[in-house]
């Protein structure tokens, strides 16, 4: 087989991307729904802050600026990315930091219900468990979503891509119909399709798996911050505050964050963005399409959607051993616990000598 040829129309030019990410050399990496590989690059300028830090120390009025100037570049740049307002953004550390974000400014008491889906992960639902609030869980189908919902609704909380399946949910769609606000967990979407967020109220994004950032980093976009009560104010959260505590919050969605992040991270998750090519998208689903079509005559797939997750059932039925095998071999994927799926995530960086090696070593298993 033979690589695609790129979008813009270089022939080297999927070879030149690859060659940014160092552990492409040794390994099929096919695990981005964990973590995303780590280009050269944002971890040079990630060293380069740390012996900044090391030589000049982390104070100083030009630091902190520094900083804060840092934040808003990534806030402005994830913006870009799904299509909103900075203003509407708020750093993260985790898609779960987000949900509970939402989950905690929300109020829900035990008069309120909350439609969620089977096919949800820990990252959501231990948010929801931590609410007061009646968790109605139903199929990951739209018209079981839309069914469940009824004048106790304050909330459906769902995956954009599910993390089992790689089913995608139509969440602007539903929020339309609904008429309530949706929490979209888009820890699959995000940077492994081209998102939109605005037409639902709470997007959350993971910067290192599709993003391939740093670890701990993320973000939320807020539509109307307004509505969100601040449930865990930071030293982010104010522009002002009187000693008994009370506060004014700032402007937008920055007033939820809860984090310091430092200048490697900031850096490394911008580096990140940066890097990506502008073919990603295009190259993304047809190597997915691929990865589905060398699949079929070797392993039940699992009816999915149109994502980069491609999970599958193995041969002998005992997901966690292929996965094992395969990582043996130098092939990453990931089994999914309870469900008995194997599951490959696919990227832009992905070459038909990955598929090849992921067909050869569910073969040899």
């Amino acid at each position: 087989m033979s690589d695609l040829t790129a979008t813009d129309g270089a022939p080297d030019a999927i070879s030149a991307a690859r060659a940014r990410f160092p552990v492409l050399d040794r390994l099929a990496y096919l695990n981005a729904g964990t973590f995303g590989p780590l280009a050269r690059a944002t971890l040079e300028v990630m060293q380069e802050e740390q012996d900044r830090d090391l030589v000049n120390g982390r104070s100083g009025a030009s630091y902190f600026v520094g900083t804060l100037d840092l934040r808003a570049e990534v806030r402005a740049s994830l913006a870009r990315l799904v299509g909103v307002e900075p203003e509407t953004v708020a750093l993260t550390t985790s898609t779960t930091e987000a949900c509970s974000i939402v989950t905690a400014g929300l109020d829900l008491g035990d008069e309120h219900e909350v439609v969620t889906t089977t096919d949800e992960h820990f990252g959501l639902l231990g948010a929801l468990g931590a609410t007061k609030a009646h968790v109605v869980v139903v199929p990951p189908d739209p018209d079981r979503i839309l069914a469940a919902v009824n004048r106790h609704t304050r909330l459906i909380a769902i995956s954009h891509v599910l993390w089992t399946t790689g089913a995608v949910l139509p969440v602007q769609e539903l929020r339309a119909a609904a008429g309530i606000p949706v929490l979209v967990d888009g820890a699959q979407s995000v940077g492994a399709l081209d998102v939109a967020a605005r037409g639902v109220d709470f997007t959350t994004i993971s910067g290192q798996k599709w993003l391939c950032g740093p670890d701990t980093t993320g973000a939320l976009i807020v539509s109307d911050p307004e509505r969100l009560r601040v449930a865990a104010p930071s030293h982010f959260s104010q522009i002002s505050y009187e000693a008994d505590g009370t506060f004014v919050p700032r402007e937008g969605a920055p007033r939820f964050e809860r984090s310091w992040w430092s200048r490697a991270r900031l850096r490394g998750l911008l580096a990140a963005l940066a890097d990506r090519p502008a073919w990603g998208w295009e190259r993304s689903r047809e190597m997915t399409r691929r990865c589905r079509e060398v699949l079929d005559a070797h392993v039940e797939l699992v009816d999915g959607g149109p994502s980069t997750l491609v999970s599958f059932r193995p041969p002998g039925g005992d997901a966690a051993e292929l996965t094992s095998r395969l990582h043996d071999v130098g092939v990453r994927v990931r089994e999914i616990p309870g469900r008995g799926f194997v599951r490959a995530s696919v990227g832009w960086w992905t070459s038909d000598d990955d598929l090849s090696r992921l067909v050869d070593g569910i073969a040899a298993s």
